[in-house]
């Protein structure tokens, strides 16, 4: 390691801003911050204007760990924290392939490529099947059909379990998020993700908002700091809510997801 590189503490799991309470991660933030020129702070472990705005400066003179502009917030996430201490932004291991968790990323994976046919009309031979799963008849209109390619998933990774599927059998995204709480599954808003990105994990699905009574669902696959690589149904390369296939896709962000992340494999 050179001469100049700190050790790397890992990243404390909490957003430090003004109000959080972590002295020793604050601090640390702190030495680091004056080290690499963008104070002077007081070292006290206290998050006040100067620690923030000495933040923000670093944030404008940096790139995160795929040679992108950080954002300037004046916050410290895990992509903030991972370039001023050189290190590699976490990421959440993976679930095994003989868990639910596990399983239903496999079964996710191997639609990626399925295509409408004909493109934009919502139908196909899996696009078919997967509105079938939830109880909709493919011929009878033109279904947007995210969550139930989520729901789909889940039933042949429980079939293959030989276990019970837990997830929520409907077609309609803000609906799926709806059902699933308060008091059903966990459930992490987005304002509670944004400020532990450490809650969001592998197999989670998220949920977006994208317009009155409309939404848009798919898995988190892997979460490499704030950025997300997913599986979704019926989107495209842009991301889109009516799409044309499954896609992986990698850039969305936890702080993106306006409505939060539910996990089928924990009750509330």
């Amino acid at each position: 390691m050179p001469a100049d590189s700190p050790a790397s503490p890992p990243f404390p799991g909490t957003v430090l801003k003004p109000g959080v309470v972590d002295v020793v991660s604050i601090n640390a933030a702190q030495r680091r911050l004056n080290r690499l020129g963008c104070g002077p702070v007081e070292e006290d472990g206290v998050y006040g204007a100067e620690t923030q705005e000495a933040v923000s400066l670093f944030q404008a003179r940096s790139v995160d760990f795929e040679g992108r502009p950080l954002q300037i917030d004046g916050k410290i996430g895990p992509m903030t924290w991972a370039a001023l201490f050189k290190a590699a932004p976490l990421a959440p291991q993976s679930p095994s392939s003989d868990t639910l968790s596990g399983k239903v990323l496999v079964v996710a994976g191997t639609e990626v490529g399925v295509m409408e046919v004909p493109p934009g009309s919502n139908r196909g031979p899996k696009v078919d099947e997967y509105l079938k799963s939830v109880g909709l008849n493919p011929g009878q209109g033109s279904y947007p059909w995210c969550a139930a390619f989520v729901y789909w998933c889940f039933l042949e990774a429980s079939k293959a379990l030989s276990v019970s599927n837990p997830a929520i059998c409907t077609a309609g995204a803000l609906d799926l998020w709806n059902q699933a709480g308060p008091k059903r599954f966990r459930r992490i808003p987005c304002a509670e993700a944004s400020d532990n990105p450490t809650l969001v994990r592998p197999a989670m699905v998220f949920v977006l908002g994208t317009g009155p009574g409309h939404g848009h669902v798919g898995f988190v696959e892997k979460v490499t700091g704030t950025i997300l690589t997913t599986i979704e149904g019926n989107t495209n390369d842009g991301g889109s809510r009516e799409g044309i296939g499954v896609f992986r896709r990698v850039g969305r962000r936890i702080e993106t997801i306006n409505q939060g992340f539910v996990d089928y494999t924990s009750r509330s």
